[in-house]
């Protein structure tokens, strides 16, 4: 089968072209969000959220720290691979009742 035969046979969701125009659109919004708020007035707490673009950079940056974090503590919670294996007689209490 062609690659375009296979490509048109997937959800509309996983074909390329869709996937891009998803992309553009999604940018777009996020153009229009920021710039609109050029024009609203925002009441603000703090000085810094009179900036401009301030809840899309801060946004940003938070999520990047929370995947930061993420794969921090990832580190120190890893398993290994084989660590639900029920082959293993690691823990098993062969004196046990069946």
């Amino acid at each position: 089968m062609s690659e375009q035969t296979q490509d048109q046979n997937r959800r509309w969701l996983l074909r390329k072209e869709n996937i891009r125009t998803l992309w553009v659109i999604f940018i777009a919004v996020l153009i229009v969000t920021v710039i609109a708020g050029l024009f609203v007035h925002q009441h603000v707490h703090f000085g810094i959220e009179d900036s401009f673009g301030f809840f899309a950079w801060y946004g940003f940056i938070t999520c990047v720290g929370m995947v930061v974090f993420a794969k921090i503590l990832g580190i120190f919670l890893k398993r290994p691979e084989d660590y639900y294996d029920t082959n293993s007689d690691k823990g098993s209490n062969k004196d046990a009742i069946s």
